[in-house]
C-alpha cells in the first residue's frame, strides 16, 4: 500500500462531486464536524461506556469517550504524520500532514454503531439468535445473513450507519471520505471470519461498499477468490485502535477512582508503574503542590495518556513497511516496550477484576440483556406478521427511514436492530416499560 492513494479526499456517494469544491476547511475537517453535529452522534451521551447512567458522581458515557479518543487519536495522528514527513520528504506535498484530522474524526465514529448498555447490548443482540427466540430464524436466512445476525458487531454497525442510504436520506449516508470511512473498520473481513470473538469489519448488505473503497485507496485483499472477503487493515486503523485503548484503560481506572471501587493510593501506584524512577520523583514533586486528590490522579491520568501516545507513535513509524504491506499482526499497545507494556497489562488485569465485574456493572448488563431481548423479539415478530393489530401499534412506533417494510427477512431484521441499536438508554428502558405496562402516558 502506499500514502498517496490510502490517503484520499473523495467522498462516499458524492463521487461525481469531487474536486468541484474548494474552501479553508480541509475535507477531513469536513467529517469531524459532520459527526459533530449529527444525531447518532448526540445520542451517544445517553449511552452506557462502563458504569450506570446517570449517577451522583460524573462518569463516563458514550459521548465523552468518543470526544476524548478522538482528542487522543488526533495528537497520535498528527505525531506519526510529523515523523513520516520527515522519513519522506517526497510526500510533503500529499494528505499526509491531515492524518490527525482523518483520525480525530475516525475515532469520533468509533462507537457510533454499539447500541444501548455497553457491550452486554451486542451480546443480547448476537444471543438472541444463536441462543434465543432468534434460532428459529435460521432456515429462512442464508448463511452469510445469518452469520451477520448470530455475530452482531457494533463495529460493523457503525460502518453501515455512516454508508447505508436509510429511507429518505440522502445517497452515501454521511457521505464521508473514503480514508475516514476505512479508518474505523478495525476488521475488514467478514461475519464468516468473525470467530468466537464476534469481530468483523461489514455486513454482508455493506461488503460491496467497502470493496468499493478498498479498491480506491489500494487496501491489500488477503482472500482468494471463492474466500470469505478479508482486508489488510487501512494503516490510519492502528492509530484510532491505539487511541480507543489508551483512552478506555486509563479512562475507566479513573472512574473508579471517583466511584470508591479503587482508593486513592491503589490508582496512584497503578499509574505510577508506567513511570521510570526519574519521572516518578518529578511526579511527587507535583502532587506535593497539588493537594487535591481528584486532581492528582487527573494529571497521574494525563501523564500516562502522553507516555502511551509517544510509545504508540513509535511502535507504529519502526513497522510502518508492515503496516503498510498487510504484514503487521496485533494492535499497537500489543507492541510497546517496558516498563508500559507490563503497566498496561496489570492495569488491564485489576480492572477485570475490580471494574468490570463490579455490581454495579453487571447489574446494568443484565438488565440490558433483558430490555433489547425483549425489544428485538417484539419487533421482530411485528414486522413478520404486519396484518397483526398489536403489530401495527408497534411498527408505527419506528420511524420511518427504518423500512421495516422491506422485501426480505434479512432487511426487515436489519431495520429492526437499525431501530434498536439506535436507541439511548434511556429510550429502550422507557420504551420496554410501556410495551410491559410498567409506564404509561399522562392521562
Amino acid at each position: 500500500m502506499n500514502w498517496k492513494q490510502l490517503i484520499s479526499n473523495k467522498r462516499f456517494g458524492m463521487e461525481e462531486l469531487h474536486e468541484a469544491r474548494k474552501d479553508d476547511r480541509s475535507e477531513f475537517q469536513r467529517d469531524y464536524d459532520r459527526l459533530i453535529f449529527s444525531a447518532p452522534f448526540r445520542r451517544l451521551q445517553n449511552k452506557t461506556q462502563v458504569f450506570p447512567l446517570p449517577g451522583s458522581v460524573f462518569v463516563h458515557n458514550r459521548l465523552t469517550h468518543s470526544l476524548e479518543v478522538s482528542c487522543v487519536g488526533r495528537s497520535l495522528g498528527n505525531d506519526v504524520a510529523s515523523q513520516l514527513l520527515k522519513k519522506h520528504p517526497e510526500l510533503a506535498g500529499s494528505h499526509l500532514s491531515e492524518i490527525g484530522s482523518i483520525v480525530s474524526a475516525a475515532c469520533l465514529a468509533h462507537d457510533l454503531g454499539n447500541p444501548p448498555f455497553g457491550h452486554s447490548g451486542e451480546k443480547a443482540i448476537s444471543t438472541y439468535f444463536s441462543e434465543g427466540q432468534g434460532m428459529a430464524l435460521e432456515k429462512e436466512l442464508s448463511p452469510m445473513e445469518w452469520n451477520d445476525l448470530t455475530h452482531f458487531e457494533g463495529n460493523a454497525n457503525a460502518f453501515r450507519i455512516l454508508t447505508h442510504q436509510f429511507e429518505g436520506r440522502r445517497k452515501g449516508g454521511f457521505v464521508m471520505t473514503y480514508s475516514t470511512l476505512a479508518s474505523i473498520v478495525k476488521y475488514p473481513f467478514s461475519s464468516q471470519l468473525a470467530g468466537r470473538k464476534s469481530k468483523f469489519g461489514f455486513f454482508l448488505s455493506e461488503e460491496a461498499d467497502y470493496q468499493k473503497i478498498a479498491k480506491e485507496l489500494g487496501i491489500i485483499q488477503l482472500s482468494q477468490p471463492n474466500e470469505p472477503l478479508r482486508y489488510a487493515r487501512h494503516p490510519l486503523v492502528y492509530l484510532v485502535e491505539a487511541a480507543d485503548d489508551i483512552c478506555y484503560q486509563m479512562m475507566d481506572i479513573e472512574d473508579a477512582h471517583k466511584l470508591k471501587l479503587l482508593t486513592h493510593d491503589e490508582t496512584k501506584e497503578l499509574y505510577m508503574l508506567f513511570f521510570d524512577e526519574k519521572r516518578k520523583k518529578r511526579i511527587e514533586e507535583v502532587c506535593r503542590i497539588v493537594t487535591d486528590v481528584n486532581e492528582q490522579i487527573a494529571y497521574l491520568r494525563s501523564s500516562v495518556i502522553g507516555a502511551l501516545i509517544k510509545e504508540c507513535t513509535r511502535v507504529f513509524i519502526e513497522n510502518e513497511e508492515k503496516i503498510l504491506a498487510g504484514e503487521f499482526e496485533g494492535a499497537l499497545i500489543k507492541h510497546i516496550c517496558s516498563p508500559l507494556k507490563e503497566a498496561y497489562e496489570h492495569c488491564s488485569a485489576i480492572a477485570f477484576q475490580r471494574i468490570y465485574r463490579s455490581s454495579d456493572v453487571l447489574d446494568i448488563e443484565l438488565a440490558g440483556f433483558r430490555v433489547i431481548s425483549t425489544l428485538i423479539d417484539l419487533m421482530i415478530n411485528a414486522v413478520r406478521s404486519p396484518e397483526k393489530a398489536y403489530s401495527q401499534l408497534l411498527i408505527n412506533r419506528v420511524s420511518g427511514q427504518y423500512n421495516v417494510n422491506a422485501p426480505t427477512l434479512y432487511e426487515k431484521i436489519q431495520a429492526v436492530l437499525d431501530y434498536i441499536s439506535g436507541m439511548t438508554d434511556v429510550y429502550a428502558l422507557d420504551l420496554y416499560r410501556k410495551i410491559k405496562g410498567n409506564s404509561l402516558p399522562a392521562v
